[in-house]
């Protein structure tokens, strides 16, 4: 893990700082979890705790509704899975900000980065529609450079496709770009895209944060300044 140095010159590098949404910006699960229990509720379905569906979050709704499914012990077909999705969606849209919290340090750092001249961007496997919600509910979708969501037609994390993406629209190159997430999938999209990976403890994943393999992990959003650095052309090898 890299030694971070506050009062290094972090000016040259990143030219853009990419969040994950779910787990890294937002602990969005609390929505998610009530969300998931009215749709399996309206099919005779018995509920789940926050903490089971905690771990079902990360790879996009279509994912979730099966590993619910799963977790009940039931086969469940792409026709249905589909129907579920489109009912689980038609819940949690109208109120996907209202359990949901920003993350420690969240809307400070994207301001200050954003006020610095750094490119600030949302990557997540979650659809556009319900990103662009939270964002904006946080005051953060204005701040955005880019916004590139799980239907944005690239395969979702942890392929590299919607990092890619993103470093596309916003015209800078992927090892200009720093991502922060908080999963496995965020550092295998993040790798593969040729991208620096920050994480943040504590998010969607069964791994402890260490385990993950990124370059660094932080305890809150506004210690990832102190890393620029080191992780940099210079710092990260590249």
């Amino acid at each position: 893990m890299p030694d971070p140095t506050p009062n290094r010159d972090t000016s040259s590098w990143p030219k853009a700082v990419f969040f994950d949404l779910d787990g890294t910006l937002v602990d969005s699960v609390p929505d998610i979890h009530e969300a998931l229990n009215e749709t399996l509720a309206s099919y005779g379905e018995p509920p789940f705790t926050l903490e089971a569906v905690t771990r079902m979050v990360g790879r996009g709704v279509p994912v979730l509704i099966e590993r619910a499914y799963a977790s009940l012990g039931k086969d469940i077909d792409p026709a249905t899975r589909d129907k579920v999705v489109a009912r689980f969606l038609s819940i949690y849209g109208p109120r996907a900000a209202r359990l949901s919290t920003l993350n420690a340090g969240a809307s400070e750092t994207v301001r200050r980065l954003n006020e610095a001249g750094i490119a600030i961007g949302c990557v997540t496997n979650k659809p556009e529609a319900e990103t662009r919600e939270i964002l904006a509910h946080f005051g953060l979708e204005d701040l955005m450079a880019v916004v590139v969501a799980g239907d944005a037609g690239p395969e979702k994390k942890p392929a590299p496709g919607l990092l890619l993406l993103a470093a596309e629209r916003a015209g800078i190159d992927p090892g200009d770009v720093l991502f922060v997430g908080d999963s496995e999938n965020d550092v295998a999209a993040a790798r593969a895209a040729g991208m620096p990976i920050l994480v943040l403890r504590g998010g969607y994943t069964a791994l402890a944060a260490e385990d993950l393999g990124a370059d660094a992990v932080v305890d809150r959003l506004d210690a990832i300044e102190p890393y620029f650095a080191a992780l940099g052309p210079v710092g990260h090898g590249s």
